[in-house]
C-alpha cells in the first residue's frame, strides 16, 4: 500500500530534498594549499524566508578553519537574513549528521529565543530529523 504524504509532509520533504541537493552541489573535497583543505563537508541552511544558503568546511593546520554549517550561516547573514529554519550537513562519505558544538553555539547565540525549533537532518537516508532543542536542551544562554 502506497503511503500518501500530507501537503505539509510533502512540502517538508521537498525542502529537505532541495537542501540536500544544494549541499551536495557545493561539496568538493580538495587540497587548497599545503596547509588548507576544503569541501570535505558541505551544509545547507534553510532560512525563514525559504531561501537556501550553502557553505563548505575549510580545514587548516591551525584554528583558522570553519565548519560547513557556520560557513553557510555566515553566508545567510551576509545576505541579510538571520533566522534558521532547517540545517543539513553532508559528510565526506555522503551521509548526513549533527552539527558540532561550535555550530550549535552559533545557532543558539543567533536565535536565543527560538533556537530549540531549528530542525536538524541527522540521517537523510532514513529521514531522521531532530530539533536543536533536543540535542542542545539546556544551553548556557
Amino acid at each position: 500500500m502506497e503511503k500518501i504524504l500530507s501537503n505539509k509532509a510533502n512540502e517538508d520533504y521537498k525542502e529537505w530534498e532541495r537542501m540536500y541537493e544544494a549541499a551536495v552541489a557545493v561539496r568538493n573535497e580538495r587540497k587548497i594549499s599545503d596547509y588548507i583543505t576544503g569541501g570535505e563537508v558541505a551544509a545547507a541552511i534553510l532560512s525563514s524566508s525559504g531561501k537556501i544558503y550553502t557553505g563548505v568546511c575549510i580545514d587548516t593546520c591551525s584554528t583558522l578553519g570553519i565548519c560547513a554549517e557556520r560557513n553557510a550561516i555566515f553566508n545567510m547573514i551576509t545576505n541579510g537574513e538571520q533566522e534558521i529554519k532547517k540545517v543539513i550537513a553532508i559528510m565526506d562519505d555522503g551521509s548526513s549528521g549533527a552539527p558540532c558544538g561550535a555550530c550549535r553555539e552559533l545557532m543558539v547565540q543567533l536565535m536565543p529565543d527560538n533556537y530549540k525549533d531549528i530542525e536538524i537532518m541527522m540521517d537523510y537516508e532514513t529521514k531522521r530529523i531532530v530539533t536543536l532543542g533536543e540535542i542542545t536542551p539546556e544551553w548556557w544562554i
